[in-house]
């Protein structure tokens, strides 16, 4: 959930001082903006993965600090809970054997932490939700113990003035319940893929990213249970939303899609920052403000599903990246990263469009099919660029996976690379066959055994064979 900060605890006069930081970085990207000074290079890509511990009972397994001890790896750091962890991945330029590249790094991460895991007998799973995870496990003695944290969970509920969080979630089941801690959210792990982009291209770019995030969403869907309940097929979407949410303005909850496409200009986004969210977290840095420590914390605490940051290039100098977060965590590495191939396809081919996409499709109807297509997945009918409202699988195959394969074609990405991973879209699209769907298709075959279901479904992560070769047994 990005920097840990020094202190969890906060006077009055810090978060006027550190407003005041926020809003003087915020001017000074936007100078930057208008006068050319943010990277302008070619398009680099990476990922964040999260991930989960499991004991032999298929439960949580509450060791990732001893894991974490035992790997001591820039690329492995904490998240949430203690029984949660973060993959990263190295930036790498978007063309030849890119994606290939990262798929190996990652696959060597992964091997190396399974070792390790296995030493204290427990393993890891890539999935959007454990299916045995149980509300017993998301207490604050799971909180991973970092001040971040401790500070998020005490700021979110301050903002709700102590009110407890309420979760409803009508799907096929329906679960409600009342939470007292942000702790829910570590129910909700996702592989986040991020795309360095030139400053006059972001605005398109964030733009396609939210268009696109419902068909995303449904090919990519992973989490249909939560606590025994079968509800969304990817349940993860209102989980996370709900789980942090502040209890007020529907403009200010921390996790949202957003509420209009960016008009001019990626500013807008941090503008927003600076006028509709309270600050959460006014760690005060004695950085100079040419490296927006501040602008950067507090963007860090606004959960877009699609979110413009702000890095630096190894020589200092400011670049622009939009993280796109629909996608969740698993089902395995080859389907992980075919989703950011896919992603990255899309981009380039919809943000050369001579007609942008954001004047074809309404906002409010991206979002609309966003959280249609979270709620049915591939059986969801949503409105597109064509003004008709269509099955999303007729829109993955017939408009966007073509779309994704000119798109990474017109990037400099060998044929055979795009054979292969767009490939593994089209085999998923082909079968129909999502992470959500294994799972409940076990379910239907085995009956509602969630440590069995975990059992399988890591036997089949553990071949490292995409979702549409597994079997059900």
């Amino acid at each position: 959930m990005g920097q840990d900060i020094a202190a969890s605890q906060f006077t009055e006069g810090d978060f006027y001082e550190f407003a005041e930081r926020l809003a003087k970085e915020t001017s000074l990207l936007g100078a930057w903006l208008a006068d050319g000074a943010l990277d302008q290079g070619e398009p680099t890509i990476g990922f964040e993965l999260e991930a989960w511990l499991v004991k032999p009972d298929m439960t949580p397994a509450p060791r990732v600090e001893e894991l974490l001890q035992s790997l001591a790896d820039p690329l492995v750091v904490p998240e949430l809970a203690t029984f949660n962890i973060e993959f990263n991945g190295t930036a790498t330029p978007l063309r030849g054997d890119a994606l290939s590249r990262l798929a190996n790094e990652l696959a060597d991460t992964l091997e190396r932490s399974q070792r390790a895991a296995a030493k204290l007998q427990t393993r890891l799973a890539t999935i959007g939700i454990l299916p045995t995870v149980r509300p017993e496990h998301l207490t604050l003695d799971s909180m991973t113990p970092r001040e971040r944290y401790r500070a998020l969970n005490q700021q979110v509920f301050a903002l709700r003035h102590g009110r407890p969080l309420k979760l409803l979630v009508a799907g096929r089941d329906r679960l409600e319940l009342v939470w007292y801690d942000v702790m829910l959210e570590a129910a909700a792990t996702s592989f986040q893929i991020h795309l360095k982009v030139k400053p006059a291209e972001a605005a398109r770019v964030y733009n396609a990213s939210k268009i696109v995030s419902g068909p995303m969403v449904a090919i990519c869907a992973n989490s249909p249970f939560l606590f025994g309940h079968d509800l969304w097929d990817e349940t993860r979407i209102t989980l996370f939303e709900q789980s942090v949410s502040v209890g007020g303005a529907v403009l200010q909850e921390r996790v949202n899609f957003g509420f209009r496409y960016v008009q001019k200009s990626i500013l807008e986004t941090f503008q927003a920052n600076v006028e509709r969210y309270p600050v959460l977290l006014p760690h005060l840095m004695d950085d100079p403000p040419e490296r927006l420590s501040h602008l950067r914390l507090h963007n860090g605490t606004i959960w877009r599903w699609n979110r413009p940051l702000i890095g630096f290039e190894p020589d200092g100098r400011p670049h622009l990246r939009i993280e796109h977060r629909v996608v969740p965590a698993g089902p395995s590495l080859p389907d992980a990263i075919a989703n950011a191939a896919f992603y990255f396809g899309m981009m380039r081919n919809l943000t050369r469009c001579e007609e942008p996409p954001e004047s074809r499709l309404m906002f409010l109807h991206a979002q609309k099919a966003f959280y249609s297509c979270a709620r049915e997945g591939l059986g969801a009918r949503i409105p597109w660029l064509n003004g008709k409202i269509l099955p999303v699988a007729r829109i993955l195959e017939e408009d966007l996976l073509p779309r994704a394969k000119q798109g990474l074609s017109d990037l400099g990405v060998d044929p055979a690379e795009i054979d292969h991973w767009l490939g593994i879209i089209a085999r998923r699209l082909k079968l129909r066959r999502t992470g959500a769907r294994w799972q409940r298709t076990w379910v239907e075959r085995h009956g509602p055994d969630m440590e069995q279901l975990t059992a399988a479904y890591l036997a089949n992560q553990e071949t490292r064979r995409p979702i549409h070769e597994w079997n059900l047994e």
